[in-house]
């Protein structure tokens, strides 16, 4: 018989492999609003046929960067992270449609991008939590590093159009 209170199997595995995860995908993810990026040496003329977004569009963005943030600093603990981890990321897929509905053909390929990246990483979440292994934890850590790739090429497509409000 087991201790009241312990865990059976490798579950512990499985949810510190997402908040590990979750953490890498903050310091890709995080503010990162406040400093100018320096990998931007092309002047706003480079590229005339693509107009300023709408307030509605940044409003999007911003919206997205919240909902990002909220996945990257998730507050429960044990099986309530788990919970806690797979509502926040269904909010940013929400958050990533609506911005690409409402932006339309701009930024098409990174949201497009994106959105593929959050459903790996949601089917990773659900496989790690339905049956932790190895496998299932280097999934999910793969997955991350998509999501991480995907909104950093997004963001720095956005440039500084959308002011973060930071």
């Amino acid at each position: 018989m087991k201790p009241r209170g312990s865990v059976a199997g490798p579950a512990p595995l499985g949810l510190a492999a997402v908040a590990c995860g979750v953490a890498l995908l903050t310091a890709a993810c995080g503010s990162g609003g406040s400093k100018p990026a320096a990998t931007a040496p092309s002047s706003p003329a480079a590229s005339p046929s693509v107009s300023a977004p709408s307030a509605a569009v940044c409003a999007d963005i911003a919206a997205l960067r919240t909902a990002l943030d909220k996945l990257t600093h998730v507050q429960a603990q044990g099986t309530g992270a788990v919970a806690e981890i797979k509502a926040d990321l269904a909010n940013v897929k929400a958050a990533t449609t609506k911005l690409a509905n409402q932006a339309g053909n701009q930024w098409q390929a990174q949201t497009s991008s994106l959105k593929s990246a959050l459903t790996s990483l949601e089917t990773a979440v659900q496989q790690v939590t339905a049956n932790p292994s190895a496998t299932a934890v280097t999934s999910v850590v793969t997955a991350i590093g998509e999501v991480t790739t995907a909104t950093q090429h997004l963001f720095a497509a956005v440039g500084n159009r959308c002011p973060s409000g930071s």
